[in-house]
């Protein structure tokens, strides 16, 4: 197979979603393909579906209707019960490494025990070689040196980085990032940004919910505007933030870049 042709193997491909809690329709019928080593963003207000929409791909959320395969593999198998899914749900998780907003950091592992423990405990990897493997990941994140301090002791930021050389430990097909920054201080976001886009040099497969709209317009090979459970536009990075077609999308981003974006 040509390098051109394994770029458009879909990694991610999302179809005809829906899903609802109770009465909320919160996915109305969600189509995505994310291809091989591109980088796709999904913006959008508060509520508009975007968080679910990547939680469901890795099925933290439980879709109502509708198809998710990861590398051609089928995500969400109705057809499959008890141990058997548990068995294919968390092989389906070993090749995606999420990111989440809150950092989800053992408070009583060090940094490196934190970056080790899912290669140690789920693919039985020897200590020492895991050891060697999360220093060269902390070493990537720029926190080689914090590899045996408590995340107590860490900035915002650095438990964020921290948490993305976590999830590259189990060297993922594809990164899932949840508004891996709204919870950091404005000081600290280009600190983990600088870490995304040099995952985006590497050509890691990337699927990236933000509310930094810089950040998206200059990585992205794609971007997604979401409102109200649906995509109402999605286009080049380029096309969609400076020129959108769509009412809603120039509403939403003159809200957040101003009238000159």
């Amino acid at each position: 197979m040509s390098t051109e042709q394994e770029t458009e193997t879909p990694m991610v491909e999302i179809r005809n979603v829906y899903k609802r809690f109770g009465d909320l329709e919160v996915l109305k019928g969600i189509d995505l393909t994310v291809n091989r080593g591109k980088i796709i963003s999904i913006i959008g207000p508060s509520g508009s579906g975007k968080s679910t929409l990547l939680r469901s791909v890795n099925h933290l959320e439980v879709i109502d209707k509708g198809t998710i395969l990861l590398d051609g593999v089928q995500v969400n198998r109705p057809d499959m019960k008890g141990l058997a899914f548990e068995r294919h749900i968390n092989h389906i998780r070993q090749n995606m490494g999420m990111v989440f907003q809150h950092f989800n950091l053992f408070p009583h592992l060090s940094t490196i025990d934190n970056v080790t423990l899912a290669p140690r405990k789920l693919k039985g990897m020897d200590k020492k070689i895991a050891r060697e493997l999360g220093m060269e990941l902390l070493n990537r994140v720029g926190l080689a040196e914090k590899a045996d301090v408590f995340p107590n002791w860490l900035s915002g930021g650095q438990k964020q980085r921290v948490a993305i050389a976590r999830a590259l430990a189990m060297e993922p097909k594809v990164m899932l990032f949840d508004e891996a920054t709204s919870a950091l201080d404005p000081e600290l976001v280009e600190e983990v940004n600088l870490v995304m886009r040099g995952l985006a040099d590497e050509h890691m497969t990337m699927l990236i919910v933000t509310h930094e709209m810089g950040f998206a317009r200059d990585v992205s090979d794609w971007a997604m505007f979401m409102d109200g459970g649906v995509v109402v536009e999605e286009c080049t990075p380029e096309k969609l933030f400076s020129n959108p077609d769509q009412e809603r999308t120039r509403n939403f981003l003159r809200k957040h870049l101003g009238d000159n974006h």
